[in-house]
């Protein structure tokens, strides 16, 4: 058997010794080496795989495909001959298979069916540097398998820009072996777009540019389907040119010097017939301009490109576990991403790639794209893990473990969905989910379509929210009625255009496609033993925690059962009472419903009757700032029923209030000069306690301290308050001294006594406002013949003496009294007696009689 001369050749018996030797190795290849068509077949006889077969993972089915048909026909046979592929809806395995070429979700089917993989000698994860979930589990899992079961399974990874290190060190100390490749040399152009040309301008006037000045074939990365159509049509335009439309999707161009070019769109929406017309060499005498999304990236070869158009963009998938949704996020495209992408352009000759940015942008670009198990929805994680046994994401080995918040969030709606009990394990209903093999939302919506007789309803109603929307507006968002698409998917028909909106007809073609292929799987399953139930029905269960009631007087605005709010300007559902919201853009305010419909609330209580809880609610209504007593049946946050509630207990009435407090602060509480002054002599004595100089411990009355314990000293003193003017009732100072006993009070009395008596025969206020430094306010003159400064605190912490004038104003401040006198109190005198001529003013103040009146009485 004669195999063509790649680059990866040299290094391939060094990875078979290792593969022998350790059982486990690390692959780094740059593009184009050919480490995903070469080594599998360069391993397929080796002595240790003893007949048994090799898996290939891929990341995408494209690329499965496509690997195995160019190993095939390396081997001269058809794909299902020795080498096959096992796709989602599509496989070509037959009796004779050796390698198999699956995308990475089958592996996970695999293991769950077969945990020691024994019909395995080697698993190849190839391209391991996208770091898909799926790839990380799948890891995980065989990781797991040859741990307990199967210490002879062999595995490889395969990576071109990954860093080697870190795998090798999870496989377990793995060598790791490297091959050079061999390219051809790629100038880079910088081409910046300016800020406001939008991105389908810059590229499709820089495939015009690049049509004219270079040779060969045009890969073109762009973010999305999208942009991908808008460059598409913006191509159609170039003046000069004779247009032929083969197919939907496609098109080709005569250009001015008489060359035919074929514009081909390449993402992983399109049809595998649509993809190969991409992929596969162009024919004698034309060229071809490929319009792709970063699933051109890795693992394809598009034969005939030397010319690359970056646009610098990639959409990836994000999720949020606050608000239980993932959203498609534009980002800039990591380095690696953005080396990957140039080298597509030398594979097969000298290249040139054009990047849309400017040259010093490059030092701005992360080093690699984050890795999706970070990022991701994790409820279909959760399921797969469920359904291997592994309750704990910790029994398994992970280059990135999970994120914890991330995988509660997808276990607590496997458990809405009655995949899992409530101990984490999963229940029978949770193996058929994971056995169809779609997101366990839309998997617990199959299966209840089935159960109910509405398989086909069913059928289209999962592919319309697994494909990208069948109806786009040319003024903005498209209407967001879910029962419009499945009217139209329904009627067979393929109109340009719908209710006002434009068909994309390939989505839809692809949607039909899907509905059937679902339709012939479910009709495996059991007969319908239940009512129909209509398409709201169906997506409410598939969507649980999105089920939606209109805000009150609020057309269009809705609040969901998980407690977010969400908004639409669409006609139909704007009036509805109660909706189903399938797709959100995860807004934090208030999130735009783009794919929803209207429920009713009699669906609402037969569907989710078991998750109906009924609750006395007491709570304050504003701004009548009054409490409001209520029996509620709610779902979730929605308030489905409500009546009121004649006899409220005491504790509820109490419990509302504090909880206005909680929310408000304690200033909305009358605190009277009582209450506050006693408030203070406690932080005084709290913080004296704290110095250990007393052995009581004293209550903390900070604004921390007293809102974590309202329960327990407000909570008493409520009984009668139902309006906000009853709070001003509320006798705050007894509620303080409730913290208190019999002998903490007296010692309060001691410590920080709320007055002080001085000569003249006054009881002066301590203020206790700054607890580190109680202060005495007293006219100097009563306090003429007091020699020591007063103390509190049982004699341990001097008073600060504000010394006023007759007038009330301080003249001097000290904690020193008898240092005044000595010193400072005769400068003091001699402003005073200026000040005040007819007050007495001694010349030795210790011997002066004090008085409360300008001058001693005779």
């Amino acid at each position: 058997m004669s195999y063509p001369e790649l680059p990866i050749e040299p290094v391939i018996p060094a990875l078979a010794a290792a593969l022998r030797e350790a059982g486990h190795a690390v692959l780094q290849a740059p593009p184009g080496a050919g480490k995903t068509t070469r080594v599998p077949l360069a391993l397929l006889e080796q002595p240790w795989l003893a007949g048994r077969k090799i898996l290939l993972l891929e990341p995408r089915r494209l690329a499965a495909r496509a690997a195995a048909r160019r190993m095939a026909q390396v081997l001269g046979e058809r794909p299902g001959q020795t080498v096959g592929y096992r796709v989602r809806r599509d496989s070509a395995v037959g009796p004779d298979t050796r390698i198999e070429v699956v995308t990475e979700g089958i592996l996970t089917r695999m293991v769950q069916s077969d945990p020691a993989l024994e019909a395995a000698g080697l698993v190849v994860f190839d391209e391991f540097h996208e770091r898909s979930l799926h790839a990380d589990l799948g890891l995980a899992l065989a990781l797991q398998s040859r741990a307990l079961l199967r210490p002879d399974l062999r595995l490889l990874v395969m990576s071109a820009t990954l860093e080697g290190a870190p795998v090798a060190a999870l496989l377990g100390g793995a060598p790791i072996i490297t091959s050079q490749g061999r390219s051809f040399p790629v100038e880079t152009r910088y081409l910046p777009r300016r800020p406001d040309l939008r991105l389908e301008s810059a590229v499709a006037s820089a495939v015009r540019q690049t049509l004219a000045r270079d040779e060969g074939d045009i890969l073109v990365f762009l973010p999305g389907a999208g942009e991908i159509r808008r460059t598409a049509e913006l191509l159609r335009q170039v003046q000069g040119s004779e247009f032929q439309v083969p197919s939907e999707g496609h098109f080709e161009l005569r250009t001015p010097t008489l060359e035919v070019v074929s514009i081909l769109p390449l993402h992983g929406s399109l049809s595998s017939e649509e993809q190969d017309r991409a992929i596969l060499p162009s024919p004698p005498g034309h060229r071809k301009v490929v319009l792709a999304t970063s699933i051109a990236e890795t693992s394809l070869t598009i034969e005939g490109v030397r010319v690359v158009i970056d646009g610098g963009l990639s959409r990836v998938p994000k999720f949020s576990p606050r608000t239980g949704m993932t959203r498609l996020t534009t980002v800039r495209v990591s380095r690696s991403s953005a080396d990957q992408r140039r080298g597509r352009a030398g594979r097969t000759a000298p290249g040139v790639c054009y990047r849309l940015w400017a040259a010093d942008e490059d030092h701005h670009l992360l080093p690699r794209s984050t890795p999706e198990i970070l990022e991701a929805d994790l409820a279909p994680l959760a399921l797969e893990l469920a359904a291997t046994g592994a309750a704990d994401s910790g029994e398994l080995a992970w280059l990135d473990p999970p994120p914890a918040a991330a995988l509660a969030e997808g276990r607590a709606l496997l458990r809405q969905l009655g995949a899992l009990d409530g101990s984490d394990r999963i229940t029978a209903h949770g193996r058929e989910l994971a056995e169809l093999g779609t997101h366990p939302r839309l998997g617990h919506l199959l299966l209840r379509g089935r159960a109910a007789g509405v398989a086909p309803l069913a059928g289209r109603l999962a592919a319309l929210l697994e494909e990208r929307d069948v109806l786009r507006s040319p003024d903005g968002p498209a209407d967001p009625d879910l029962q419009l698409r499945l009217d139209l998917v329904a009627s067979g028909h393929t109109p340009p255009v719908y209710h006002g909106m434009t068909v994309d007809r390939g989505t839809l073609q692809r949607v039909r496609q899907e509905a059937r292929a679902w339709e012939r799987q479910l009709k495996s399953g059991p007969t319908a033993v239940a009512d129909p139930l209509s398409a709201a029905e169906l997506l409410a269960l598939a969507y649980p925690d999105r089920v939606g009631q209109r805000r009150e007087g609020q057309a269009g605005r809705f609040l969901l059962r998980n407690g977010m709010g969400a908004a639409t300007g669409a006609p139909v559902l704007a009036l509805a009472d109660y909706l189903v919201a399938a797709e959100l853009d995860g807004d934090r305010r208030e999130s735009r419903i783009w794919l929803a419909a209207g429920l009713t609330l009699d669906e609402l209580l037969s569907l989710f009757a078991d998750q109906i809880e009924r609750q006395e609610v007491v709570e304050w209504v504003e701004p009548e700032g009054v409490l409001k007593a209520v029996r509620q049946d709610r779902l979730g946050a929605i308030v489905l029923r409500e009546v009121p509630l004649q006899s409220p207990e005491p504790e509820q009435l109490a419990e509302a209030v504090l909880g206005l407090v909680r929310r408000e602060g304690l200033a909305i509480l009358p605190w009277s000069d009582e209450a506050q002054l006693l408030r203070e002599r406690l932080a005084f004595v709290h913080r004296l306690a704290s110095t250990g100089a007393r052995p009581w411990v004293w209550p903390d009355v900070s604004d921390t301290a007293l809102l974590a314990t309202l329960s327990e000293w407000l909570g008493p003193a409520l009984r009668g308050v139902r309006r906000r003017v009853d709070l001003g009732r509320i006798q705050l100072a007894e509620a303080l001294l409730g913290l208190m006993g019999w002998e903490e009070r007296r010692a309060l009395d001691q410590l920080a006594p709320t007055h002080l008596e001085v000569p003249s025969g006054s009881r002066i206020r301590v203020s206790y406002a700054d607890p580190a430094a109680p202060v005495l306010a007293v006219r100097l003159q009563e306090v003429f013949g007091l020699t020591e400064t007063p103390r509190v605190g049982g004699g341990r912490v001097p008073v600060t003496m504000q010394l006023l004038s007759p007038a009330q104003r301080p003249v001097q401040v000290t904690q020193d009294l008898a240092g005044f006198w000595r010193s400072s109190y005769f400068d003091v005198r001699k402003d005073l007696r200026g000040r005040y001529p007819k007050h007495y003013w001694p010349e030795d103040p210790l011997v002066a009689e004090p008085t409360r009146r300008a001058k001693p009485r005779k």
